[in-house]
């Protein structure tokens, strides 16, 4: 009976730890405040200041101790801020990518360029809909691209991964006007000539200006290094109709067009549904790419919190063992105030704060590392189309106040125990044991 009543306490405390890491920022600073208040403002108050100074005062004799909690939760945030910051910033590239005012077009039911197939003859129709917007000669702002997966060694260790080439006429670089050539120059139309992201230049080898790469058995000359500041960085770019020639392709995989105004996007999706010789689905870019990165985010943010859970349980067994060992050396201090008449409520909230600060500073210190190492930080991984995403950790203010939640979190409840020993100690053992 007694184990499913501490197992049902240790149920509660999880519980109470995950409401408090979901609590948003005012619900927490009014917790706050009201802490304050209390501590300033009241009796009890005044008399936990007191304890908790006492046992503030006394850390430097006891820092190697304290320093398991310290150094336990700093760790439990570095990792927790870490992963959450690489599904951040995998996110985040992706959603810079595309736009309101454009949208892409697919076969009906794809998911993914990979997988969707557009006739040259459907083309034509899709440009002649409403909702496109057209130039100054009044042609209809449409690219339509195909996108083939290529092998090339990786900088780290030489080994393949799939790289993303992407097929694209003039039409292209109007409707992504954030593309820019930042060395070398544009791909020539008709010529096996090819321009490198600048993501994709630091992920794989031979791509630098002036290199060959063989595809399809045949040289490809790199002329261009491009930045985009999305996930197009990732891609390399060469002309549609000669990579179409190349890997024997007669079709498209996608259309991307401008939208004429904010209804444009109604009226081209109307259009589209009212063409019965058109079988295919059009979303905004910035909806499809955002979507992208769902399912990876999604992944990465359940991995990073089991991973946070588990060391944060070590974190908590940590703080248990230092907080009793702490407890029980203080024990005749803390029976001498309770004699002197400080009440058992004062004596648990000032080891919970003790042990709180603690918290705080691993906390802290997680959080300092996490952002110093990891903010910035490139890696790739492996999108929707089968090719390396490039994209760099973000470790936002929102993630940094997330860690410390946790980081209080683990203090509170590593806290809990050994202060309620405390408070229930009877005077005249302590004194005597002391």
């Amino acid at each position: 009976m007694k184990f499913l009543i501490n197992f049902g306490i240790v149920l509660l405390l999880l519980a109470s730890l995950a409401v408090w890491v979901m609590l948003p920022w005012y619900a927490v600073a009014a917790i706050a405040v009201a802490l304050l208040l209390w501590l300033f403002l009241t009796k009890r108050g005044q008399q936990t200041l007191a304890v908790a100074g006492v046992g503030i005062a006394g850390l430097p004799q006891r820092w190697g101790a304290s320093s398991v909690i310290v150094i336990g939760i700093a760790g439990v945030v570095g990792v927790l801020v870490a992963m959450l910051a690489m599904g951040e910033g995998f996110q985040n590239t992706l959603k810079q990518t595309g736009g309101k005012d454009t949208a892409i077009i697919l076969r009906g039911g794809s998911q993914a360029e990979t997988n969707s197939v557009i006739a040259r003859d459907q083309v034509p129709l899709i440009s002649s809909l409403a909702g496109i917007a057209k130039d100054a000669g009044g042609r209809a702002q449409v690219s339509a691209e195909l996108s083939q997966v290529i092998n090339l060694p990786t900088v780290s260790d030489g080994s393949d991964a799939n790289a993303q080439l992407r097929g694209v006429g003039q039409e292209a670089w109007k409707l992504r006007p954030n593309v820019k050539i930042v060395q070398g120059r544009k791909f020539g139309a008709g010529l096996r000539e090819l321009i490198a992201g600048q993501g994709a230049a630091k992920q794989f080898r031979g791509l630098e200006v002036g290199k060959q790469i063989e595809l399809a058995n045949q040289q490809w000359t790199v002329v261009g290094v491009f930045a985009a500041g999305d996930s197009h960085d990732s891609e390399l770019w060469a002309d549609g109709e000669v990579l179409a020639s190349t890997y024997q392709r007669s079709s498209f995989q996608s259309v991307t067009v401008k939208l004429a105004g904010k209804d444009g996007f109604k009226q081209l999706k109307s259009a589209m549904a009212g063409d019965p010789r058109l079988k295919l689905d059009v979303q905004t870019t910035s909806d499809y790419y955002a979507k992208q990165s769902e399912g990876l985010t999604k992944l990465i943010k359940i991995l990073g919190t089991v991973i946070g859970t588990i060391m944060a349980i070590g974190a908590v067994f940590g703080a248990l063992n230092t907080m009793y060992a702490a407890v029980a050396g203080r024990a005749r201090e803390i029976a001498t105030l309770r004699a002197l008449g400080f009440r058992g409520l004062p004596v648990v909230v000032a080891v919970m704060l003790e042990t709180m600060l603690l918290a705080l500073l691993g906390g802290l210190l997680g959080a300092a590392v996490a952002w110093l190492i990891f903010n910035g930080y490139q890696v790739s991984t492996l999108g929707n189309n089968f090719s390396q995403v490039v994209f760099q950790f973000k470790v936002s203010p929102e993630l940094l106040w997330t860690g410390l939640k946790w980081a209080l979190g683990i203090g509170l409840v590593g806290g809990l125990f050994p202060a309620l020993r405390a408070a229930r100690l009877p005077v005249t053992t302590a004194l005597r044991a002391a």
